[in-house]
C-alpha cells in the first residue's frame, strides 16, 4: 500500500526536471507495506475512514458488502479549516483504510496524515489517480494544486479504480466483485458528467458566467462549458475576504452582467450577500441564485448526500438561476433517479 506524498507541488510531477524522479516512481518510494490484524479477517468489511464525503460515497460505491466506510467531516464542514480533535486521531488509528484528498484542501489534518501513514495505509486520491496535466494551479499559491477536483465528474472518476484497487487488496476474495462495481461506477459518472454539460449549454452563453463565495468551481466551469468562475476568497478559505476582494467581484458582475451569484454550504452566506448589495448600491439588479455543495456534500439520506446528486443538485440551481434549462437525466443515471426520487 503506497504512503501518499503530502500537499503536491504541480512542479513535483513535472517530468523532465534535472534529478527528477518519475512522478509513479518517486510515490513508490513511499511505500510502506501495512495491511492491519483486521482487514486480513477476510469475513470482515474493510473499515474505511475517509476525510471528506465525496471519497466516503466513491468507497461505498466501488467497495458494496465489502467494506464499512464513514466519513470524518459531514455536512456544511470546511475541510480547509478543520483540525482533527482527540476522538478523530482514535477512529483514524482504527481504520484499516484511510482516505483523504491532498493536503491543499485537508490543510490542517496534514500532520496527522502524515503521522498515521507509517502505521495505516493512507492513500491521497488526487495524487494517486491524475496525472499533472490535468490539474489547475492555485493562482494564489503558485505551484500547488487547486485539490477541488471532485467538481469535474470525468476526473473524479479516476478515483474509483485507485479506490478500488486499495480496498481489493485489504479483500482479494472481492476483488472480482469490486472491479465490477468499479466499472459500473465509472460509467455512471461519465453519464454525469455529459449530462451535465448537455444542461449547462442551455445557458444563454454570455450568462454562463459562475459567481461564488470561494475558489472552488474552476474544475466545475473548464469541465461543463462556463465561460467562467469567479468568487470572492480564493481556493483556501483560511484567509477572510476583503472590502476590496467584495469590491473587485463586483466590478466583474456589473461588467458583464452576471443574473444571479450562489451562496455555499460550507461557506458563510455573509461575503455573497454583502456582493449583492454592493452591486445593487451601484444601481444593478442581482439575485442569490441558490445554494451549492462545495467543500462538503448534503445531508445522509438526501440526493445532495450522494456524489452524483452532489453534481446534480448543484448543476440544477447554477442552470435553473442562469436562464437554462437542465438536460433529461440519461439512462445510465436511471437507477440513481429511482433510488433518490428524482424524476428523469
Amino acid at each position: 500500500m503506497i504512503r501518499r506524498a503530502p500537499k503536491m507541488s504541480l512542479s513535483a510531477l513535472l517530468p523532465g526536471r534535472k534529478g527528477a524522479l518519475p512522478a509513479f516512481l518517486a510515490l513508490g518510494l513511499l511505500a510502506t507495506p501495512v495491511v492491519s490484524e483486521r482487514a486480513m479477517a477476510q469475513d470482515a468489511p474493510v473499515r474505511v475512514l475517509a476525510t471528506v464525503e465525496m471519497i466516503a460515497d466513491v468507497a461505498r460505491n466501488v467497495g458494496g458488502d465489502c467494506v464499512q466506510v464513514e466519513a470524518l467531516l459531514g455536512p456544511g464542514i470546511d475541510p480547509h479549516y478543520y483540525s482533527a480533535t482527540a476522538s478523530d486521531v482514535t477512529r483514524l488509528s482504527e481504520a484499516d483504510l484511510i482516505l483523504y484528498v491532498d493536503f491543499a484542501l485537508e490543510e490542517q489534518l496534514a500532520a496527522v496524515l502524515e503521522r498515521l501513514s507509517a502505521r495505516r495505509p493512507t492513500i491521497g486520491v488526487l495524487a494517486a489517480s491524475l496525472d499533472p496535466e490535468d490539474l489547475r494551479e492555485d493562482p494564489d499559491e503558485p505551484g500547488q494544486v487547486d485539490p477541488h477536483i471532485w467538481m469535474d465528474a470525468s476526473l473524479w472518476a479516476r478515483t474509483a479504480p485507485v479506490i478500488g484497487d486499495a480496498l481489493a487488496e485489504q479483500r482479494p476474495d472481492c476483488a472480482d466483485a469490486i472491479a465490477a462495481r468499479v466499472d459500473a461506477y465509472t460509467v455512471q459518472l461519465q453519464a454525469l458528467y455529459d449530462w451535465a454539460g448537455e444542461s449547462i449549454a442551455t445557458i444563454p452563453q454570455d450568462q454562463r458566467r459562475l459567481v461564488t463565495a470561494h475558489d472552488a468551481f474552476e474544475y466545475y466551469a473548464a469541465a461543463y462549458g462556463m465561460e467562467a468562475s469567479e468568487a470572492i476568497e480564493g481556493i483556501s478559505t483560511a484567509s477572510e475576504a476583503s472590502i476590496g476582494d467584495i469590491r473587485e467581484v463586483a466590478d466583474y458582475v456589473i461588467t458583464h452582467g452576471v443574473a444571479a451569484v450562489f451562496v455555499e454550504t460550507t461557506v458563510s452566506p455573509r461575503t455573497i450577500e454583502a456582493l449583492v448589495q454592493e452591486v445593487r448600491a451601484r444601481g444593478t439588479g442581482i439575485e442569490i441564485g441558490g445554494e451549492l455543495y462545495s467543500d462538503a456534500m448534503g445531508e445522509a439520506g438526501t440526493p445532495g448526500g450522494t456524489y452524483i446528486g452532489m453534481i446534480y443538485e448543484n448543476t440544477v440551481t447554477i442552470v435553473e438561476a442562469l436562464g437554462g434549462t437542465p438536460a433529461p437525466l440519461p439512462e445510465a443515471l436511471a437507477d440513481w433517479a429511482q433510488e433518490w426520487d428524482v424524476a428523469p
